[in-house]
């Protein structure tokens, strides 16, 4: 865990670069673009979720990690229980979190090969190739504290351009008034906070978007930098330099969003418009420096993505020693199989980098985050309630995400119909809230493990 020795500013910094990605810079500007100020509910949820992990989670997690020993999150969640059980919450959270992470990985190599396509007049999949291939060996190069410090420095690049190209946009655009008022002019709908939503359809609107914060709580590869942190001086300073990043960042790509369609920028563009802003208000060689930070955002997401994949599956899984071979090779060979396995995602099924992002986070989210929460709060719940927590949050997420993707209008099956119509809520609060209810629930009611045994 890289000696347990990060600072505040590596792991404020490694923390915000690995939390946002690609997604932050394309993603959410692209979804603000098409949805307007009504996207702006998300920020409750995602910086609530930076509140709760760093000044809730943080000083438990930080002390049992230093004190156990641990060096994984499965250790933490898996923590008090018999050597059989653990082996089996180790198995089941290591073939989630492999599952996700390449649904992950998919959509940041998606930002890659965007960035290829746009700059370079690239075909998609030869750009993707080429931008898996160099982030593979980038990875490989490296272990946790490597990735901690070039997470760093590539969250500086990608909050100067979280500065830069949202302020000249701005300025370009005339300033905020001018951009109510053009906005308004020519897409009002843009300018609704509800979304165009009422009653208890904006209930759940508010709910789904806020509800994208519960996804943070399941992390693997967040809640390694906060077991890492060096001390509780250091996770305090670290929380208040991660959660600045995230204000600055956030609040520049929504100004952002919103200046390009008082640009009138087209409105196809959607998670293009970074790149095209970029373009139009620098100079090409500035120009080039800001588009980099998209690559500084992909790679600072999959570099800790391929590591806690790799340590679920070679250390917590205990498959190098049964293998005979080290936990350094085995890890590298686990890494490049999930980039083989993500390319091949995402060359041949296609999907924006919002969904395939946010498909992973809340699974996670609502399979680890509950389990965490119970031992947080001093439960232990027994083994057979984490299990149960785990797979029934990320059963669910499975469900809706998947009858999401339903015609709504098909009727031939009752159930089915339904589901999807659930699915399809403005929103999509039954994908992103209600699976982290039951197993919460679980955690909560089930019996716990007695003292005297842990």
């Amino acid at each position: 865990m890289g000696g347990r020795n990060l600072g505040p500013w590596v792991a404020g910094l490694s923390y915000a670069a690995s939390t946002s990605s690609a997604w932050v810079l394309l993603g959410f500007s692209g979804f603000t673009f098409a949805y307007g100020i009504s996207a702006l509910w998300m920020l409750p949820g995602i910086w609530g979720g930076y509140v709760v992990m760093w000044l809730w989670f943080g000083p438990r997690i930080r002390g049992e990690t230093e004190t156990q020993k641990y060096v994984t999150p499965t250790e933490f969640i898996s923590a008090n229980v018999d050597p059989s059980a653990r082996a089996k919450i180790a198995a089941l959270a290591a073939l989630l979190i492999t599952f996700c992470f390449i649904f992950y990985i998919a959509a940041q190599f998606d930002a890659a090969a965007n960035a290829f396509v746009a700059n370079f007049n690239m075909s998609s999949p030869s750009s993707l190739l080429l931008g898996a291939s160099i982030i593979l060996l980038y990875c490989l190069l490296g272990g946790f504290w490597a990735a901690s410090i070039t997470d760093t420095l590539q969250g500086v690049v990608m909050m100067l351009a979280a500065i830069i190209v949202p302020a000249l946009a701005v300025v370009e655009a005339g300033g905020f008034g001018e951009i109510a008022r053009s906005v308004g002019a020519t897409s009002p709908a843009l300018l609704d906070g509800s979304g165009g939503h009422a009653g208890f359809a904006f209930i759940g609107f508010i709910l789904g978007l806020a509800g994208i914060g519960l996804g943070t709580l399941g992390q693997p590869h967040l809640l390694a930098r906060l077991m890492a942190v060096r001390g509780e001086r250091e996770r305090k300073q670290g929380f208040a330099i991660a959660m600045t990043w995230a204000v600055v960042v956030y609040i520049g790509m929504a100004s952002l969003a919103m200046a390009a369609r008082s640009l009138a920028v087209a409105p196809g563009t959607g998670e293009q418009i970074f790149y095209l802003m970029a373009e139009q208000l620098l100079p090409p060689l500035l120009a080039g420096i800001v588009i980099a930070a998209i690559l500084s955002a992909v790679m600072s997401t999959v570099d800790s993505l391929l590591l806690a994949a790799a340590a679920a599956i070679a250390h917590d899984l205990g498959l190098a020693a049964k293998l005979r071979m080290g936990e350094l090779a085995l890890s590298r060979i686990v890494m490049t199989t999930l980039v083989v396995a993500a390319v091949t995602l995402a060359l041949t099924l296609p999907d924006t980098i919002f969904n395939r992002v946010l498909f992973a986070w809340n699974a996670l989210g609502a399979a680890f985050g509950p389990v965490i929460i119970a031992r947080v709060l001093n439960r232990e719940p027994v083994a057979t309630a984490r299990l149960w927590a785990i797979l029934t949050g990320f059963g669910l997420t499975v469900l809706f995400y998947t009858y999401g993707t339903i015609d709504t209008n098909d009727t031939s099956n009752a159930l089915s119909a339904w589901l999807s119509k659930l699915a399809h809520l403005p929103g999509d609060p039954f994908e992103r809230v209600l699976p982290f209810i039951p197993p919460l629930a679980i955690v909560l009611l089930a019996p716990q493990i007695s003292r005297n045994t842990q």
